[in-house]
């Protein structure tokens, strides 16, 4: 056993600093280090205690010279004379220097009870006041200090003179500056230090020697490698579960553990025995334990096992000559590590499954992510057919005969397989049929055998067994019960056919896919519903109206529709409301809140609401709405998936640009509700965004908005848009509104032209918002087609109005609407000067028809009512509703306006000649 503790010493058992790359400490370094460490510590122990005790030695010396001078000089004949002398410091002066000199301190300063220097040896100190305490020497005591002084930091002793009665008249101090002191110390040092290093040569020269016989005796090892060779010897011998064999150099078993004898069927005796006469050894074993030549997993057969054998040389560190081998038993785990490497590659396919597929929410694109990940790696193609209605979002009909071809995906591209897009139709007796009607998996081992599939298509069947196709699963995509499409998966490299394992994995990817394509489905139909209905509430048609020449372009997001709208609504006086607002969120619930947003504004704009007024009403609308909204349901009934999806029904987060333009006055009014500004373009094509006072979006309340009013010169554009437009998550709202203003700013010579411009400059490839815009350039009614008369509040005018009205009519070519403009004029006219306020003042507006218009200053609206047959009036309003198409009262600041607007001839309009109005107002004895 000798050889092999020596070479378990050597290399088998090692420290984890020998793992590490370096060698532990032996027991001789360590007690060497040890012994040098105490040494070390006494000598440093010793030097400190001789250095403190110089050094407290030459500090009482200094403290006891100090005195000693200073005593002595304080009672030195002449001192008492010489401090009562007119000049001191011309007799102490010398002496005190001389006396210093003589003792070897560094000052003697005499001074007077006070404190004031009589000498010192800086000559332009004396007198100064002395620095230090004179108090207990002026009670006649001797006092040592250390202080900062004239010199620096100083240690003194302070004595006081004596008179004839005992009195204190002066005092004299002596001492030596510090450093002085310490530099005794400092000389010696050297001596202390060299004596210390000469006894720790000494210590560690005798420590090595001992440590260099200890590491003879210790061979070298640490405290850590002996305990574990010996602690650990049977452990690693006889626990492991892999066979140790030793042989020597002679070829004789030096050591065999116990799973060595198991696995080779060793006898009790084997140790010590040659290794090739050993009973029971299989041969091929005993050659190569025998041979002494290197092996690494080596495989060897012995009785019924596959044995894997690595064997090494014992004496590459120096140690005896002979082998080491080990020995693992394999044959379980080549069978494992096939299985396990096959459960790997499904685990693997079903992570890759589980994050590639479904990563849109488009069907045709979920059914390609199925074929992509499986093909190659399952399958050599994959082929997904679904039904026809699932690409439409709509739920399948529940046969195989609508199914058309999705994804074809496989490792070459001139297969005979049905081409994708393909819509197909599966006889009864194929798997696909099976699957599809009883939602389980189809598993065809041998397609050439398989006489319902060749059913299908003979001749393709035949070209597609003669490609080297020859195997196939069929297995449905079923979600929540509903079979939406089958998925095909044909192998033609690998010679076996498809398992039952294979069909188990099949199922599993197609589970997954299906909920993918389902949800998909689902997201199809909604998206659709949505699209729908936001297309039913966006004003298919703009109006025709002369005021302005209207452009606009609507882009639904890719993630789902929004609340994005627009309009333009002509309103009387020939002038134009553009609006355009913008309901925070998408889908179902977003596109119901812009349709009622909209039609809000279509009936307040009926009012003829200033903007801001405009905008304050669909305020408070919006938030009662939301308060409303906001309690819960009353009859019990439950939300349906569309609420739940949406989140709510609330209007929060919309917002709104609602403007009037009028082409006689060329004015603009604007008011906005939290919404971008627009952009304005001069006939020159210089670009602004007209400072507009912002307002809180919707539904906020309590904040008036304000209106703001602009000039705009014939011809100028003004734009109108939402914020997808200029927003997006790659640039800055700053950058969007520089790109359409350079959009803007180029020419065009239609505003359908500036529509297109503007959306190739800034709308991105994938949008992740709705956009709405909206282009107008502006026209002018100019003097030519307005006629107006200022009139004054009397009977007699009305004729007179008339009379210069007709006139202008036939000017205009309007003669066939003179009868009615002159009964609707007569009838306002009259209705003003009797019922309203002067100023009165007439306006005739020449654009696609008439508009009359009557303004005072009153505030009061005349109503339509039914007079009784014997009423003597009370008929006007009434006259005037059936000769107009349409009529109303509009509010300003100066008063009201009452119009009537006449459709001109041949545009269907309502206005009649005399001898066309209806019977029952003949009758009535109006006309």
């Amino acid at each position: 056993m000798a050889p092999f503790f020596d070479r378990l010493r050597g290399s088998s058992v090692r420290s984890p600093a020998d793992r590490r790359g370096r060698r532990p400490r032996s027991v001789a370094g360590q007690v060497f280090l040890l012994q040098v460490t105490l040494v070390v510590l006494l000598v440093l122990g010793a030097v400190l205690a001789l250095v403190l005790q110089s050094r407290s030695d030459s500090d009482r010396e200094a403290r006891n010279r100090s005195v000693a001078v200073a005593e002595s000089f304080a009672h030195a004949p002449g001192i008492r004379e010489a401090l009562q002398d007119d000049d001191p410091s011309a007799i102490l002066q010398p002496l005190t220097e001389s006396a210093r000199q003589a003792a070897g301190v560094d000052f003697i300063v005499v001074m007077n009870t006070r404190g004031i220097r009589y000498t010192h040896p800086q000559p332009e100190r004396i007198g100064g006041r002395f620095v230090g305490t004179i108090e207990p020497s002026l009670r006649g005591q001797v006092h040592v200090e250390s202080v900062d002084g004239p010199l620096g930091e100083e240690v003194q002793a302070i004595v006081p003179v004596r008179g004839d009665k005992g009195a204190v008249v002066g005092l004299v101090s002596a001492g030596l500056e510090v450093r002085n002191v310490t530099g005794v110390v400092n000389r010696q040092l050297p001596v202390i230090l060299g004596t210390a290093a000469a006894g720790m040569a000494i210590a560690t020269a005798g420590s090595a020697l001992v440590a260099r016989r200890l590491r003879r005796q210790t061979h070298g090892l640490g405290t850590a490698e002996m305990t574990r060779m010996y602690e650990h010897h049977d452990a690693v011998l006889h626990a492991v579960r892999e066979g140790v064999v030793i042989v020597g150099g002679d070829g004789r078993l030096l050591l065999a553990n116990d799973e060595a004898e198991r696995l080779l069927g060793l006898p009790a005796d084997a140790e010590g025995r040659a290794i090739r006469e050993l009973p029971g050894l299989d041969p091929g074993m005993a050659e190569l334990l025998g041979s002494g030549r290197v092996a690494t997993d080596e495989v060897v057969p012995a009785a019924d096992r596959l044995l894997a054998v690595n064997q090494r040389h014992t004496d590459r560190h120096g140690g005896p000559a002979g082998t080491v081998a080990t020995i693992r038993d394999t044959t379980e785990l080549n069978a494992l590590t096939g299985r396990a490497e096959g459960a790997r590659r499904r685990l693997n396919l079903l992570y890759d499954a589980g994050v590639g597929i479904g990563t849109t929410l488009d069907v045709v694109r979920t059914a390609e992510e199925l074929a992509d990940v499986t093909v190659g790696r399952f399958a050599d193609f994959v082929t997904v057919d679904l039904a026809d209605p699932v690409l439409r979002g709509e739920e399948p009909t529940g046969t195989a005969a609508d199914m058309r071809r999705t994804a074809v995906a496989g490792v070459r591209d001139d297969h005979p397989l049905y081409p994708r897009g393909k819509m197909i139709g599966f006889v009864p007796s194929t798997p696909q049929a099976r699957g599809f009607g009883t939602g389980r998996a189809e598993l065809v081992p041998y397609l050439s055998e398989a006489l319902g599939w060749h059913a299908q298509d003979p001749e393709r069947a035949g070209q597609i067994v003669d490609f080297g196709i020859h195997s196939l699963i069929a297995c449905p995509l079923k979600a929540r019960g509903v079979v939406l499409g089958v998925a095909n998966f044909w192998r033609m490299e690998r010679p076996e056919p498809f398992e039952a394992e294979d069909l188990v994995l099949a199922e599993e990817l197609v589970a997954r896919a299906a909920v993918s394509i389902d949800n998909a489905r689902r997201y199809t139909r909604e998206h659709a519903m949505a699209v729908t209905l936001q297309r039913s509430l966006l004003p298919r048609a703009l109006p025709e109206q002369s005021a302005l020449e209207v452009a606009h372009r609507y882009l639904p997001a890719q993630s789902g529709v929004g609340g994005d709208w627009f309009d333009v609504i002509p309103l009387p006086g020939s002038r134009v409301a553009l609006v355009v607002g913008d309901v925070v969120g998408h889908g179902l619930h977003a596109a119901a809140t812009m349709g009622r947003l909209r039609t809000a504004v279509h009936n307040f704009s009926t009012l003829d609401l200033p903007p801001d007024e405009l905008l304050g009403r669909l305020d408070d609308l919006v938030g009662r709405i939301d308060q409303d909204e906001e309690q819960p349901y009353q009859d019990g009934a439950e939300t349906t998936g569309l609420d739940a999806a949406d989140g709510g029904t609330g209007m929060v987060g919309a917002t709104c640009l609602y403007a009037v333009y009028d082409p006689v006055s060329r004015r603009c009014q604007l008011a906005r509700a939290g919404h971008p500004l627009p952009a304005l373009v001069h006939p020159d094509g210089q670009v602004e965004f007209p400072d507009l006072p912002a307002g809180p979006p919707l539904g906020l309340g309590g904040i008036p908005f304000e209106t703001t009013e602009l000039e705009l010169a014939e011809g100028s554009r003004i734009a109108f848009y939402t914020d997808g437009l200029v927003e997006d998550r790659t640039r800055d709202i700053d950058v969007g509104l520089d790109l359409l203003a350079k959009a803007l700013g180029r020419p065009a010579a239609t505003p359908e032209e500036t529509c297109r411009i503007v959306l190739d400059a800034l709308l991105p490839a994938h949008p992740k918002d709705d956009v709405a815009l909206l282009v107008a350039r502006t026209r002018v009614l100019g003097p030519d087609r307005v006629a107006d008369w200022d009139v004054p509040a009397e009977p007699e005018a009305v004729g007179r109005i008339r009379a210069a009205a007709m006139a202008r009519l036939a000017e205009w070519g309007l003669d066939d609407l003179g009868f009615a403009a002159e009964l609707v004029l007569s009838e306002l006219l009259t209705n003003a000067i009797r019922y309203g306020a002067a100023p009165i003042r007439v306006r005739l507006l020449h654009d696609r028809g008439l508009t009359v218009e009557v303004a005072d200053r009153s505030s009061t609206s005349p109503h339509l009512r039914y007079a009784a047959s014997t009423d003597e009036g009370g008929r006007g309003l009434f006259l005037v509703a059936q000769l107009a198409d349409r009529w109303g009262t509009r509010y300003t600041p100066q008063g009201k306006v009452i119009w009537a607007e006449l459709a001109a001839p041949g545009t269907g309009g309502s206005a009649d000649p005399a001898g066309t109005l209806p019977f029952d107002i003949m009758n009535a004895g109006m006309i």
